[in-house]
């Protein structure tokens, strides 16, 4: 009799904890489920919709990222880089190359590369946003952070000197622009476009080294490298101002993707008042230099020995994108000419020549290598060193269908040597040609005038 209870309440005890069990995974099966269609739901609503649902409990900690992360796209792009580092080096050469030329600074007759590898280490992206700005186009911006190891060398030709030039920790942040121009044939892309947001403001860092030698044996060289890759980048890569690829075997029209001139912006530069004076003896030589595009600048005739100019005179510059382009304004001194420039290069060349001679027959010590003391004799030919100072330029301009309202503003600047063709003495920025007032110096106006089409 026992043993039969013994297995009865056994029986029922196992089937007990079986359906407790049962029921147990049950329940938690339907969470699951429920928590996946609370959790799909979630994910389908936008900003607004979790805006009428909270109400003003919102959260601030909730967010919806611009740039969907590409994990996988990275890990894919760390194999691959050997392979497109290899391919991507000649193109690069072959386009950058004409560039250096196109915009190389007077006093260097040549910037070539000698040496150019993109090293192992691939580039980062930490997102991507997909647009369709505009119909039978694809847009993609792209988080594009680099800081790799390549090995870059530039063959730097002067009259001074020859040298070699390495490019070292360079480091690349910005977010570049791809157009994918769509077509109705294989491969049904039929251009690419290329281009660097101004927003965020790109950023490129990298430390110049002489290789065998010292940067001072070209004066100024570093500031004359800077203003090269600051003008090729913002004039040539910064959007509005793109690349266009063309792909496929078939002829496109790529007018479309073009940049055109949108309107003309007139300016008169009338004049200044209270320039700081940047002369040993006598008074500054001001002149005022314009411009949107840094390869298309304008410049006022030079009044001489005067701190107060008057330049009363009007210029017309054109404007290919009314919403991100600026007028950029800069007051110099002390202008010198390319010509002038040569020729005080070829003079310290020949200086430099008789000290060498001079120090070779024992004449001089040597205490001054004659190479590497290059930067110090220039400073009578060419002004070495600018000061900061507040310039005040008055300028105010009404450009493209709304005023440009400009006052000179002055802030500190240095000058470098030969990198320009005077001192800076103050600088101004109208913003998309809109009204702009920056740090106004005590100085009267000018005034501009612009033709439509903003």
């Amino acid at each position: 009799m026992g043993l039969i209870s013994g297995m009865v309440m056994g029986t029922m005890v196992g089937i007990a904890l079986m359906a407790g069990w049962s029921r147990m995974m049950r329940y938690r099966s339907t969470k699951r489920i429920a928590k996946a269609v609370d959790i799909k739901l979630l994910g389908s609503l936008n900003r607004d919709d979790l805006k009428k649902l909270c109400g003003d409990n919102y959260p601030e900690w909730i967010s919806f990222p611009v740039f969907e992360q590409v994990k996988w796209l990275n890990k894919q792009l760390s194999k691959l880089w050997p392979f497109i580092a290899d391919a991507a080096t000649m193109v690069i050469k072959d386009s950058v190359e004409p560039l250096l030329e196109d915009y190389r600074p007077p006093g260097i007759s040549s910037l070539k590369f000698t040496k150019l590898s993109l090293g192992n280490v691939a580039p980062k992206i930490e997102g991507i946003r997909v647009q369709s700005l505009k119909k039978g186009q694809i847009t993609m911006d792209i988080d594009f952070r680099w800081g790799g190891d390549p090995s870059i060398i530039l063959a730097v030709e002067a009259l001074v000197a020859s040298l070699p030039i390495q490019l070292k920790d360079l480091q690349v942040f910005t977010v570049v622009r791809v157009i994918f121009q769509l077509s109705e044939e294989i491969p049904c892309i039929s251009a690419v476009v290329v281009a660097l947001l101004a927003e965020p403001k790109p950023r490129i860092d990298y430390i110049l080294k002489a290789v065998g030698g010292s940067l001072t044996a070209i004066p100024g060289l570093s500031d004359m490298i800077d203003d090269t890759v600051n003008s090729i980048v913002t004039d040539m890569l910064q959007w509005p101002h793109r690349i266009i690829v063309p792909l496929g075997g078939v002829d496109v029209d790529i007018s479309e993707l073009e940049l055109k001139p949108q309107g003309k912006l007139t300016l008169t530069v009338m004049k200044a008042n209270g320039l700081k004076n940047m002369e040993m003896i006598g008074k500054s030589d001001p002149y005022v230099v314009l411009y949107v595009r840094p390869m298309f600048k304008v410049k006022t005739k030079v009044i001489d020995n005067n701190l107060n100019p008057v330049w009363n005179e009007t210029f017309e510059l054109i404007a290919e994108d009314k919403e991100t382009q600026s007028v950029i304004f800069e007051v110099m001194y002390h202008p010198f000419t390319k010509d002038e420039q040569l020729q005080a290069l070829e003079q310290e060349k020949r200086t430099l020549e008789e000290r060498r001679k001079m120090k070779e027959e024992g004449m001089i010590g040597s205490t001054m290598d004659a190479l590497g003391g290059a930067a110090s004799l220039v400073g009578s030919g060419v002004g070495m060193v600018g000061t900061g100072i507040e310039a005040g330029v008055g300028l105010v301009g009404s450009g493209i269908g709304a005023g440009a309202g400009l006052v000179g503003s002055g802030f500190g600047a240095v000058s470098s040597g030969l990198s320009k063709a005077g001192k800076f003495m103050g600088k101004t920025v109208t913003n998309q040609f809109s009204s702009a007032r920056r740090n106004g110096s005590s100085s009267s106006a000018g005034q501009g005038e612009g033709n439509e089409s903003r």
